[in-house]
């Protein structure tokens, strides 16, 4: 069942189940066998979607008060309000440390290649640090994953369109036409990004037994690519 928003969005009951369901994938291509239940809990467990009954607190327990304006904004703009500012940035999700929001208009995209969810945990393995979860940590493994800092979004929208195309295609024929049509656009609206990379990235995972792995070897602090 799904509980109704505004006669338009709609939320799953069991949100941590799907969000397991969202992110098992991802999870299970990036870490060892034995993380991977602590890793996913935590995700599962931090998955926020911004919503009339949780707004308020969700505000107030923000730290910093540019995180709670970036998390009202997209709210607003979800109910059909103005943002609170014509500079408001026009987001769907937002990670901070090992929380996720996410606004309600995820459920209205209709872009294929297009996951938030996906897209904002994939921030979390570079926000969080692996003792914060009961993992292992050392000087080299201080973060759930070492992603190079100019790389984060890259590695996210990688993440997130690699989601979409393993989700949509069954055979190498598939993700190869799926991953030809992403080409087309719209790419990701980031100056970070840059496109030709974006899609070679794309175009290696698609064609390995493990899509997330190379995606992260992309990714990764140059000293150990």
């Amino acid at each position: 069942m799904k509980r109704h928003f505004g006669g338009r969005a709609t939320l799953p009951d069991d949100l941590q189940a799907w969000s397991r369901g969202k992110l098992s994938l991802m999870v299970s291509g990036l870490f060892a066998a034995a993380e991977r239940s602590i890793v996913l809990a935590t995700l599962a467990r931090n998955i926020v979607f911004v919503t009339p009954e949780n707004i308020a607190s969700v505000l107030m327990d923000q730290m910093w008060l540019s995180t709670a304006w970036d998390l009202a904004n997209p709210y607003l703009v979800g109910l059909g309000a103005p943002a609170l500012s014509l500079e408001a940035c026009h987001i769907v999700g937002l990670s901070e440390e090992m929380k996720c929001y996410v606004s309600m208009v995820y459920f209205e995209e209709t872009d294929p290649f297009a996951d938030f969810v996906v897209h904002e945990a994939a921030h979390v393995f570079h926000n969080c640090k692996r003792s914060s979860v009961g993992l292992d940590e050392s000087r080299r493994r201080e973060y759930l994953l070492n992603i190079e800092c100019a790389k984060r979004e890259t590695f996210a929208y990688s993440c997130e369109a690699y989601s979409r195309i393993s989700s949509m295609a069954t055979s190498m024929k598939q993700r190869q036409e799926a991953l030809e049509e992403h080409a087309k656009g719209p790419f990701p609206p980031d100056e970070r990004v840059d496109h030709d990379e974006y899609l070679d990235i794309l175009r290696e995972a698609i064609g390995s037994r493990n899509g997330w792995q190379h995606i992260l070897k992309r990714c990764a602090p140059a000293k150990s690519r």
